[in-house]
């Protein structure tokens, strides 16, 4: 073991100690006081290896803000925090909750987003029809968009619409600007999504192949045939007397 030491290149730190090879830290072993080998759990491997896989979710701080409520022995100051999560595909979630700390309060609300996740319709990357959603003062409008347009939208409209697969959009918001409102009405107008083939008076897909199948079955009548004219005989005309003019 000391030979290998003394072969690896010193590597001297900023503070003046030497810093060790990946290849000598891997074949070095720990022992105790008794000479017995010591497992090495590599913790911080593991945690690693945690952070590097993919989430299924992201999750996104909207909002925080400082709520007091006011008792008998003074006020009680706390936290609220908006937070939305989602997939970047067609799941989305909003949740608002309070905590005593700014960290209690978002990790409350993004269980509570997990919680009330939804699944909506798209239509390519816009949405498939245009909708005006109100929840309480807020009231959002929101259209479909063709593509290139982008999201126009404002900061909460675009947060959480920036979580889904939507690509092409236009939004105004019309009323109130409480994040927390404009938030459900944004989750309520992405629910009310419905795709094409289930608007009123649209075509199905079976119905018009149906349509086609039977008029290729039904064949063009052919004229009926011109039965041969009959020639008239001629019948001659007697003659008419004049009369004279006395």
């Amino acid at each position: 073991m000391a030979e290998t030491e003394k072969k690896a290149p010193r590597v001297i730190n900023k503070s003046g100690t030497l810093k060790m090879e990946d290849k000598v830290a891997a074949t070095k072993q720990t022992r105790d006081i008794s000479g017995r080998r010591m497992e090495r759990r590599n913790r911080r491997d593991r945690m690693r290896g945690a952070d590097a896989a993919p989430k299924e979710f992201d999750e996104i701080t909207i909002a925080v803000d400082r709520v007091s409520r006011t008792v008998a022995g003074g006020r009680r100051m706390r936290f609220k925090a908006l937070v939305a999560i989602g997939n970047h595909k067609n799941k989305v979630g909003v949740g608002v909750a309070k905590g005593n700390d700014v960290t209690t309060a978002v990790a409350k609300a993004s269980r509570k987003a997990k919680k009330s996740l939804i699944v909506f319709n798209m239509d390519g990357e816009t949405i498939c029809h245009e909708t005006r959603t109100k929840v309480t003062g807020a009231d959002v409008l929101m259209k479909p968009a063709a593509p290139g347009t982008g999201i126009i939208a404002g900061g909460t409209v675009r947060s959480i619409v920036g979580l889904t697969g939507v690509k092409n959009l236009i939004s105004k918001s019309l009323g109130s600007s409480n994040k927390v409102n404009v938030a459900y009405a944004v989750i309520e107008a992405l629910r009310q999504q419905t795709p094409r083939k289930d608007w009123t008076g649209a075509k199905s897909e079976k119905s018009a192949k149906s349509e086609v199948k039977t008029e290729v079955k039904t064949p063009a009548k052919k004229p009926a045939a011109k039965k041969p004219a009959v020639a008239k005989k001629a019948t001659a005309k007697k003659p008419v007397a004049k009369k004279e003019n006395k």
